[in-house]
C-alpha cells in the first residue's frame, strides 16, 4: 500500500501550524485570508472548466441510484451524528461534535469518488453527475445544517451573509468557468496536474491558517487525549455503518454491480475540498476552527485508505 502524498502533506501543514502559529494572527493572517478566498475562487473557476456537462446528462436517468447517494450524504451521514448530541456533556465535547457534525454535513468528493469508481470499474458517468451535483446541493444544505447549531456558538452567525459569501466565492467563478470552457477548455485539461497541484495547495493554507489560530488560541489544551480518541473511533466506526447501510440498500434495490460500487463509492465518502472550502466561511473568526477540521481530516485519510482497497479488489473480480 502506497502513502497518500496529500494526507501527508496535510500532516506536515498541522505540524507547521503547531511550530509557526504566529503568521496567522494581525496583518499577516488578514493577507492569509485573502490569499485563501481569491484561491478559492481560483479552484472554483478551474473547476468549472473541466467540468463536463456531457458527461452530466448522461448520468441523468439513473434516479435511484442519485437519490441514494444524495440522501446519504445529506441525510443519512447529519441523522447519525444528530443522534450523539444529547450525549454532550461540556463545551470541549460540543466543539468536537460540531466538528464531526459538519464533517457529517459535507458534500460527497468529486475527483476522489470517480477515480475511485473507476478503478472498480463502476458507473462512471453517474459518478460524474453525483461528485458534480453534490457540491452544489452542499452550497445549500451544509450551511443550514450547520446554522441549526452555530448561532449557539457564533452569535454574528448570518444566513444572509453565508449565502453571499458562498455565491460570490464559490457559485459565480463555476459559472464563470462553464462559460468560458469553449475557450479555455484545453489548458485546462493540458495542465490537469497543475491545477490539481493548485487545489491542493488552497486546501493546505486554510488547514494551516485554521489549525495556527488554534493553536495561537491554545484551543488544543483544552481537549483531553481521550476525547480525541474516542472522536477517531467515532470516525471510523461512522465510515463503516454509513457504507454497510449503503451497501444494504443499493443490494435491496437490487443495483446491478457497476451502479453499486458508485452508490458505495459516491456516498460514503466526503469531501475535504469542499469542507475546507466551506469552513473558511462558516467559520471564518471561530476560535477553534482548527479543531472543527479534525474529524474531516481523519475521515479523508480513512476513506482513501479503505475505498482504495475495496476499488482494487472490485476492479480484479470485473476483470475475471
Amino acid at each position: 500500500m502506497k502513502v497518500d502524498k496529500f494526507v501527508l502533506a496535510l500532516s506536515a501543514a498541522v505540524f507547521i501550524a503547531w511550530l509557526f502559529p504566529q503568521p496567522s494572527g494581525g496583518q499577516s493572517g488578514i493577507i492569509l485570508g485573502y490569499i485563501s478566498t481569491a484561491g478559492i475562487s481560483l479552484l472554483f473557476f478551474f473547476y468549472g472548466l473541466r467540468l463536463s456537462t456531457e458527461k452530466i446528462k448522461l448520468g441523468l436517468k439513473n434516479w435511484k441510484l442519485h437519490i441514494v447517494v444524495q440522501s446519504t450524504t445529506f441525510l443519512l451521514f447529519p441523522l447519525f451524528v444528530l443522534a450523539l448530541y444529547p450525549f454532550i456533556q461540556n463545551e470541549e465535547q460540543e466543539i468536537l461534535w460540531l466538528g464531526l457534525f459538519f464533517l457529517a454535513a459535507v458534500p460527497s468528493t468529486v475527483s476522489s469518488s470517480v477515480v475511485m469508481v473507476s478503478i472498480g470499474r463502476g458507473n462512471i458517468p453517474a459518478a460524474i453527475f453525483n461528485a458534480s451535483i453534490s457540491g452544489i446541493i452542499g452550497i445549500i444544505l451544509t450551511p443550514l445544517w450547520m446554522g441549526l447549531f452555530l448561532q449557539q456558538t457564533q452569535p454574528g452567525f448570518d444566513f444572509t451573509e453565508i449565502y453571499l459569501r458562498l455565491v460570490l466565492g464559490i457559485i459565480l467563478p463555476v459559472v464563470f468557468g462553464i462559460i468560458m470552457r469553449s475557450k479555455w477548455y484545453h489548458f485546462a485539461s493540458t495542465h490537469r496536474k497543475e491545477l490539481s497541484l493548485f487545489d491542493k495547495s488552497i486546501i493546505l493554507l486554510i488547514v494551516y491558517k485554521s489549525f495556527a489560530a488554534s493553536f495561537n488560541d491554545d484551543v488544543f489544551k483544552s481537549v483531553g487525549n481521550i476525547e480525541l480518541a474516542g472522536m477517531g473511533i467515532t470516525v471510523i466506526v461512522l465510515f463503516f455503518i454509513l457504507y454497510g447501510i449503503v451497501y444494504l440498500i443499493a443490494t435491496i434495490l437490487k443495483f446491478n454491480r457497476e451502479d453499486k460500487i458508485t452508490a458505495l463509492f459516491c456516498g460514503s465518502q466526503k469531501s475535504l475540498v469542499h469542507g475546507t472550502v466551506f469552513s473558511n466561511v462558516l467559520f471564518s473568526g471561530f476560535y477553534a476552527a482548527g479543531l472543527i477540521l479534525v474529524p474531516l481530516m481523519l475521515f479523508h485519510s480513512l476513506q482513501i485508505f479503505v475505498i482504495s482497497i475495496i476499488a482494487a479488489r472490485y476492479g480484479r473480480k470485473n476483470k475475471e
